[in-house]
C-alpha cells in the first residue's frame, strides 16, 4: 500500500472537525499514513496551547484524543543527521525538516495545511498533498 506523510495540521484539522476534514479523509483513503515521531508530541503541544488560551475545554481535548488515537498513524523513524541538515540547508526548525526527511527517505507525498510547508516541500521537490 502506497503512504503519505501526515503532518500535524492535517491531524489536527481531522480530529477538530475543522472544514477540511472531508477533503483530507478523501485525500488519504487507501492510502497508509506515516509520520516522524515528533508528529505525536506535536498534537500534544497544540492542544495544550488551545487550552492555555482558552480556546478548548480539557473535556473537548479528551474527545479530541480519542479521535486522534483512531487515527491509523505507523509513526516512522528517521535520522537526526539527515533531519539536521535539512534543516540547516533551509533555515527551517527541525519538526519541520523531520517531515519533509520522512516524505524523502519514504518515497512518499506530504499533507500539510501549512502553506510555508507547502511551497518548500514543492521546491526541493516533493509531492505535496494540498486542500
Amino acid at each position: 500500500m502506497k503512504s503519505i506523510v501526515i503532518d500535524t495540521s492535517a491531524l489536527i484539522a481531522v480530529i477538530a472537525n475543522e472544514p477540511e476534514k472531508s477533503r483530507l479523509i478523501s485525500l488519504t483513503t487507501g492510502f497508509s499514513l506515516i509520520a516522524p515521531r515528533s508528529v505525536y508530541w506535536e498534537v500534544g503541544n497544540a492542544f495544550s496551547a488551545m487550552m492555555r488560551r482558552g480556546r478548548v475545554s480539557s473535556e473537548k481535548v479528551t474527545e479530541a484524543l480519542k479521535a486522534f488515537d483512531a487515527v491509523p498513524v505507523r509513526y516512522v523513524e528517521l535520522g537526526l543527521r539527515e533531519s539536521l541538515e535539512i534543516a540547516s540547508r533551509y533555515n527551517i526548525y527541525a519538526y519541520d525538516a523531520y517531515l519533509l526527511a520522512a516524505a524523502l527517505r519514504y518515497k512518499s507525498p506530504l499533507l500539510s495545511l501549512d502553506q510555508q510547508m507547502v511551497r518548500l516541500g514543492d521546491a526541493i521537490g516533493i509531492q505535496m498533498l494540498e486542500v
